[in-house]
């Protein structure tokens, strides 16, 4: 079996388009509706599977195109010689496999700006959606002209001038990638570059038109798997090659997921959008009837909700504040230090497990219920489901990167408890409050020594913006005292400042724990 338009000879197993996949291309290049910028994995077997519903369904007739501005091999490598198509591979917890030709991408290229122009530029138009991560989105020194764009950002602001001037109507401008308020983020990056180029204030003003939805995403997807190459090459599928770019980029002509899925919409689209579903409204299951059979009428079957932005926040603080993220961080973390080379691996661990566990109880307080997803059974699938999942090969060191710049964010639930008690006049006892997050903030400065519990060198993640304070921890050998205050008042790390309520000292008695000699923090953690 081989990865083409032209393949008839599937196995039993694989699930195929039940489209017209040349008519839904002739109809998107006549009339495209919707051009994604950033052609990586997750956008390839979740937000592409996802429109491949609606194509299924017959509540869409045209498809994807694809723009790739930063890494120009992964078009012609992962996506030219295999038609387009991507072999969706969603590993699931009890060892079974789901394996999906994924065909709703109707074309795919890169680096061609004038393309981009002209595609953002068409009336019918109605939303340009980006997976380009969270450092895409940093504007530094802007281009001298739209002529001269070289960054996505400002790819897209060139092409928004053409839109302008072509007079075609407002659309939304759709990020998915992982943070928070990311609408907001997206539009500060357009309108800077759009200031930049001083172009007219009717451009900058028709800028502030368009929709910037807030979304929340969540599916872990890890770089191909060689453990899932053989299994697919067993199964007589011959394009298993995986590619690392020369940018570092690993791609595939397949992509391995979990099955969980969620990508939670501000339903402001005012040039038209996707038929996903939307929360609320009566005639939803006139117009979707594939959410009849759903628990949830506001979840589509592929995991994509429409709701408002208030709730988009409250979903996005619940993964990213207490749920998930910070319990990842936490494995990671803990599980290089331990030496687990999966973060299933440490869900085998009952002290890991017990102390983010112990974490999550402490996040939840601070987080508010979002109505269309629960946070206590997404916090029982995290648990029991997503990260003991051992066909998800995700690695500790990869969780682990950029981890000073997550903490605060993460763990903001401290900083939302100190403010509700300063404006209650409380004073709780936060060491009781926080007894995990202290020592999880104790195994974080123990894991910048850079020697892992046995005693062995550890290689640390990249942490490209790294405090200053941080960096006397590495080579500090075993038992030696150190002044930890520069470090544990620094409040652009962990959000307060924790002398000042009382956890300083306390997370200063735990590295004192941690740090003491080799096996010192597996005592700490039974």
């Amino acid at each position: 079996m081989k990865l083409t338009l032209i393949e008839t000879t599937w196995k039993p197993g694989y699930t195929l388009p039940k489209f017209d996949v040349p008519a839904m291309r002739a109809k998107t290049a006549a009339a495209p509706t919707w051009l994604h910028m950033g052609a990586g994995n997750i956008f390839r077997v979740f937000v592409a599977a996802a429109h491949q519903d609606l194509l299924d369904a017959g509540l869409a007739d045209t498809g994807i195109i694809v723009y790739e501005g930063f890494d120009e091999e992964i078009v012609p490598k992962s996506f030219a010689p295999y038609d387009n198509l991507t072999l969706g591979v969603t590993l699931r917890t009890d060892g079974s496999i789901e394996k999906r030709v994924i065909a709703s991408v109707a074309d795919a290229f890169s680096c061609d700006l004038a393309r981009v122009k002209k595609i953002i530029a068409a009336p019918s138009l109605q939303m340009v959606s980006l997976t380009i991560t969270e450092k895409g989105y940093a504007v530094g020194e802007i281009c001298p002209s739209p002529a001269a764009a070289k960054t996505t950002i400002e790819q897209l602001a060139a092409g928004l001038l053409a839109r302008f001037e072509a007079g075609a109507p407002p659309l939304a401008l759709v990020t998915m990638d992982n943070f928070a308020e990311n609408g907001t983020q997206l539009k500060k990056s357009v309108l800077t570059v759009a200031r930049a180029w001083n172009i007219s204030d009717k451009f900058t003003q028709y800028v502030e038109t368009l929709a910037f939805p807030w979304t929340m995403i969540d599916k872990i997807t890890p770089r191909p798997s060689e453990e899932v190459a053989k299994i697919l090459a067993a199964d007589g599928f011959e394009d298993t090659e995986i590619i690392e770019t020369t940018k570092h980029t690993f791609v595939a002509p397949f992509v391995n997921a979990e099955s969980a899925a969620y990508l939670v919409i501000e339903d402001d689209f005012p040039n038209g959008r996707p038929a996903f579903c939307h929360r609320g409204q009566a005639t939803d299951a006139a117009r979707f009837p594939e959410a009849e059979n759903t628990a949830d009428a506001s979840r589509s079957p592929s995991g994509v909700y429409m709701t408002d932005r208030e709730t988009v926040r409250k979903a996005d603080q619940m993964k990213v504040c207490a749920c998930l993220n910070p319990l990842h961080t936490i494995l990671a973390v803990s599980g290089m230090l331990l030496g687990y080379p999966t973060i299933s691996a440490c869900m085998k661990d009952e002290n890991l497990v017990a102390l983010i566990r112990r974490a999550a109880n402490e996040l939840l307080p601070a987080v508010e219920h979002p109505g269309i997803i629960d946070p206590a059974e997404f916090l029982n699938e995290v648990l029991t489901s997503r990260f003991p999942n051992p066909f998800i090969p995700d690695a500790p060191a990869r969780i682990a990167c950029d981890t000073s710049q997550k903490i605060p964010i993460r763990f903001s639930a401290l900083k939302t408890r100190v403010n509700a008690a300063a404006a209650q006049g409380d004073k709780p006892d936060f060491v009781a409050e926080f007894p995990a997050v202290s020592l999880f903030f104790a195994l974080f400065l123990r894991y910048r020594m850079g020697i892992n519990d046995d005693g062995a060198k550890l290689d640390l993640s990249p942490d490209p913006r790294l405090p200053e304070e941080l960096n006397v921890l590495y080579g500090v050998p075993f038992g030696k005292k150190i002044d930890l205050r520069p470090i544990l008042s620094n409040e652009s790390l962990f959000g307060v400042n924790l002398y000042e309520v009382g956890l300083g000292e306390k997370v200063e008695e735990l590295f004192a724990k941690v740090s003491a000699a080799p096996g010192a923090v597996r005592s700490a953690l039974n």
